[in-house]
């Protein structure tokens, strides 16, 4: 049986979701937009972050729903995307591994589709907007590992959207990257322009608190208040798109969606399979012109675990599109909500040229993790991380000083073969508690939900890619990012 048909046989037993999502009051389908943050965990003002400033997205949550247990299938880009843009576990269709399938003949397992395209067939237009006007709102980024399905959206341009109704947008912001990619060349820092506004400054060396696992040093100061500024700049340009939904008069049709497309942009958190790389904002915001599910509530807050595969068949649910029959994402709202999960289920497998498996179980309170790779952890090499996030070679010359001590010292261990955190007590995941018999009730539970989730998913990172694959990436991240002098005899 070929593996990118492994999938199909657990999933044939769930069946089309009946829908019937046309506004009871208009007679007319809603417009649906996405507002995808890159690299983001919940450092929000509303979700209680400290030292940013977040009107625009703190408004939209005040009025709409807030969801606080949402995690990506994936702690990096490309895999995540095209899990929630097909409702499949990119372990399933064979996208699992970082930027993979870009230059072959791949395409999707017969039956799995981009969700744009179950919109389109819907009569929905679908856009991937840049700018509004003169301003950058969005980088029309897709980074999906398959690239052979046609034309994923039918256009970029906001004007086109009020003589196009219904229709589906997607806005991916720019900010999370702030300047970490002028390191390629250059160690530096610049001012940072929104359009013409001032990138906000909230966070400053002096007054933040960086998490556990790192060293208190001005480096990692650094590095934390220009990514909690990079949140307030992105803020920004949500402001931006909401003034100009009103300003169009399409607010009062268009339901907003809000999400990280993966976890934060820290040295510890994209990447990784802890809760900084995959824990997730999620906000939806239904206008009082169109009938809300039962399951929302102005200004409420939502706990239970979602997936963000679970994005897919809602948003589907959301056009009056019925979830196609081989679709492993559940619906989260509406009459015919599916129950909820007690797990969401999460694999990190090969990024640029580090080659890893990782998969993370997380629960409402417990979260677990297993490593495939033996010796493998944080100080793991990766070049683009290397050079992109200062505090990774601080901290690996610090080690070798013997100046870490705690969490940042733990952090540049080799990662044991099972991990599990308890959230509530220990959420910045630093207390591993599956070698403690008081928890290993809740470990088997989750190590044998894993086992199962595994095989009923037909989990492709078993598979390791042939070397002529990987080694490419080894040549192209050195181009890129250079090597590290410790690694090159190596290299």
């Amino acid at each position: 049986m070929s593996k990118n048909l492994v999938y199909l046989l657990p999933v044939l037993l769930l069946s089309c979701v009946e829908s019937d999502n046309t506004d009871a009051q208009t007679g007319v389908l809603p417009n649906i937009l996405w507002i995808v943050g890159e690299n983001f965990k919940l450092d929000l003002g509303i979700y209680g972050a400290k030292n940013v400033h977040t009107p625009n997205l703190d408004s939209l949550a005040r009025n709409g729903l807030r969801f606080t247990h949402v995690f990506a299938t994936s702690p990096v880009c490309a895999p995540s995307r095209s899990a929630f843009m097909t409702g499949m576990y990119q372990t399933s269709t064979d996208t699992h591994n970082m930027r993979s399938h870009r230059e072959d003949d791949f395409r999707l397992p017969e039956g799995v589709r981009p969700i744009t395209h179950h919109l389109q067939d819907a009569g929905y237009f679908t856009a991937n907007i840049t700018h509004i006007g003169d301003k950058e709102v969005g980088t029309g980024k897709l980074d999906l590992n398959f690239v052979n399905e046609g034309p994923i959206y039918q256009s970029d341009d906001w004007e086109a959207l009020k003589e196009n109704q219904p229709f589906f947008a997607q806005i991916n912001t720019p900010e999370a990257e702030y300047d970490i990619y002028d390191r390629k060349s250059a160690e530096k820092d610049r001012v940072r322009w929104v359009g013409e506004e001032w990138h906000p400054q909230i966070a400053t060396i002096e007054n933040v608190s960086p998490p556990p696992y790192y060293p208190d040093h001005p480096i990692t100061r650094a590095e934390w208040a220009r990514y909690l500024n990079s949140v307030s700049g992105m803020d920004v340009r949500v402001g931006w798109i909401l003034d100009k939904l009103r300003q169009d008069g399409l607010a009062n049709n268009t339901i907003i969606v809000f999400f990280a497309d993966n976890g934060r942009l820290e040295a510890r958190g994209i990447h990784w399979a802890w809760d900084t790389g995959l824990h997730v904002p999620l906000v939806i915001y239904y206008p009082d012109a169109l009938e809300a599910p039962p399951q929302y509530q102005k200004g409420a807050e939502n706990s239970q675990v979602i997936s963000l595969l679970d994005l897919t068949a809602t948003t589907l649910w959301m056009a009056d599109i019925p979830r196609p029959p081989l679709m492993q994402s559940r619906l989260f709202l509406g009459e015919a909500a599916d129950p909820a999960r007690t797990y969401a289920f999460s694999a990190r497998d090969r990024i640029d040229e580090t080659v890893l498996r990782i998969r993370s179980v997380r629960g409402q309170r417990f979260h677990y993790l297993r490593n495939f790779n033996a010796g493998a952890g944080f100080p793991t090499l990766n070049r683009y991380k290397e050079k992109c996030f200062l505090v990774k070679p601080l901290m690996r010359t610090l080690h070798a000083q013997g100046q870490l001590t705690g969490a940042a010292l733990d952090l540049m261990q080799s990662r044991p073969p099972e991990e599990l955190y308890d959230t509530l007590l220990d959420p910045h995941e630093t207390v591993n508690l599956a070698g403690d018999s008081a928890y290993e009730g809740t470990l088997r539970a989750m190590r044998t939900a894993l086992n199962t989730w595994i095989v009923e998913t037909g989990d492709l990172g078993m598979y390791p890619e042939p070397e002529e694959i990987v080694v490419p990436f080894v040549d192209e991240m050195h181009a890129w990012f250079g090597t590290p002098e410790w690694v090159m005899e190596e290299y």
